[in-house]
């Protein structure tokens, strides 16, 4: 190649590179100029998302989504995702955002950026009542059912040496799984342990023991900074307000800790 071509080639590289950095940086500008949001959020983790008797979206994470669109002064679409999706619908430019209970781990925020945290999620590991388990050390030699690529996946992964980690595809099919008897063992949501409670009282299902609390921060592509920026001001003002307060309390039937929210707008 000349030496010419070369340099054209370069620019051309570098003038396509600093376009699509543009059209990044400017995805707020291109929501408002659109009118529209697009909002990736599993429906088929409740309460955090699910659908109601009419199949309308429902849940906290939808009720969060509803109330940025509104204040951003655009309409709500929702994308729907399983748990292995969620980043790459926002890496593909499905999604303008997500909102659906993901919580900070440092591999996730090496391909994308978080914002302050709206919510917590406890994670834990639940099962039948006669199994003994109260550690990881107590997995060994058990089978513990996840969704795939969630941070329960992560975690039993790196840490339960000598347990066998089933994946699931999505929250649904673990929650049928433990439901219906074909794992005895499961790591997942506070929220979501509840529900297979719920479905399954006969099971006798307990927390054995937690495996952390996350904090879970709405997504948003890396490098995006406007959105980012916009996104924190709304979280930490709809924390001052209580609103986001009121949408996990009317869903997960109890406050976030007043000084978990202290701590997340240091």
């Amino acid at each position: 190649m000349s030496p010419k071509s070369l340099i054209r080639r370069t620019l051309v590289l570098a003038t396509l590179t600093a376009a699509a950095f543009g059209a990044q940086a400017d995805t707020l500008d291109n929501i408002r100029a659109a009118k529209k949001i697009r909002v990736s959020i599993d429906l088929a983790v409740p309460p955090s998302g699910m659908t109601d008797a009419n199949m309308k979206p429902t849940g906290s994470d939808y009720d969060v989504a509803v109330l940025l669109a509104k204040d951003l002064g655009v309409a709500l679409e929702v994308v729907p995702t399983v748990g292995a999706t969620r980043i790459p619908n926002l890496q593909t430019g499905k999604a303008d955002i997500i909102i659906s209970t993901l919580a900070w781990t440092p591999e996730r925020a090496k391909v994308i950026d978080y914002s302050v945290p709206y919510a917590p999620q406890i994670s834990l590991v639940g099962g039948v009542k006669g199994i003994n388990v109260k550690s990881m050390a107590d997995l060994a030699g058990k089978s513990v059912a996840v969704n795939r690529s969630t941070t329960q996946d992560v975690d039993l992964t790196n840490n339960a040496k000598g347990a066998t980690v089933v994946r699931y595809d999505d929250d649904a099919g673990v929650i049928t799984a433990v439901v219906t008897g074909q794992a005895d063992l499961v790591g997942t949501s506070n929220a979501l342990f509840q529900t297979m409670q719920q479905k399954a009282p006969n099971r006798n299902l307990e927390m054995k023991f937690i495996l952390r609390t996350n904090d879970l921060g709405i997504g948003v592509r890396k490098d995006d900074a406007k959105l980012l920026a916009w996104v924190n001001d709304w979280v930490r003002a709809n924390h001052k307000n209580g609103k986001l307060n009121e949408i996990f309390k009317k869903y997960h039937g109890t406050d976030i800790p007043a000084d978990v929210v202290e701590k997340w707008l240091k």
